[in-house]
């Protein structure tokens, strides 16, 4: 029998100490927290889907001060404000727009104060038109977040599932990584998938029901994705 389901809040720690550091992460990590060291104060974080960025350019905001704005909000009439304080720009490989940006650089290097973007390619990558703005992302240092190793992922997983009130046993975690795509979106789609099936069937995250999600053809989070 289907059980209603109630979305309950998850509590997405974003902490230093939730922050789990192994060999994939460790150097970005490092690079992040030599500020004020940075090439002109400023540095781009990269990495894939669901691999920590937002979690360390958060613990990095709350260091410094600094604001966190999604890129594609970005607009001229903020540059002014947005230039006083150190800044986060998130998810700046996609849409951002692109006068705002330049403009926005400019004022910051007038300031003085620290910029750190966001985005899953390094900015040399990034489909930007606008040639000085090209040269100047593409003149960032980059800090880069690999795809995670076994150690990283399970610690992910459990995190995962520790930020939905979920506890779950190490079997269940040495069987999952035994078993799914080897990165971090991956994990994020199982784990919601287990939440939403065991609380659609009233039961628990056990390995018997992720054998089950992971044998259904159906499943995003599983091999096949």
């Amino acid at each position: 029998m289907r059980q209603l389901t109630i979305d309950l809040p998850r509590l997405n720690a974003q902490g230093r100490d939730d922050f789990m550091v192994s060999s994939s992460n460790a150097t970005a990590m490092a690079l992040v927290a030599s500020w004020p060291d940075w090439p002109h104060r400023r540095l781009a974080l990269v990495g894939p889907a669901g691999a920590g960025k937002s979690h360390l350019a958060a613990i990095w905001a709350d260091e410094v001060g600094a604001r966190r704005v999604a890129a594609a909000t970005l607009g001229p009439a903020a540059t002014a404000d947005l230039s006083k304080t150190p800044l986060v720009i998130e998810d700046a490989d996609r849409g951002v727009p692109e006068e705002a940006l330049f403009h926005l650089w400019n004022a910051m290097a007038e300031t003085g104060q620290g910029l750190l973007l966001t985005g899953r390619t390094p900015p040399s990558d990034w489909n930007v038109a606008l040639p000085d703005l090209a040269s100047r992302l593409a003149s960032l240092t980059p800090a880069v977040i690999e795809d995670p190793d076994d150690a990283l992922l399970s610690i992910v997983l459990v995190k995962l599932f520790a930020d939905r009130q979920l506890r779950v046993k190490p079997a269940l975690i040495g069987y999952l990584l035994g078993r799914m795509e080897r990165s971090f979106a991956a994990a994020q789609r199982m784990v919601d998938r287990l939440d939403t099936e065991s609380l659609r069937r009233g039961v628990g995250v056990t390995q018997a029901l992720a054998r089950e999600v992971m044998d259904d053809p159906l499943d995003s989070g599983g091999t096949g994705a």
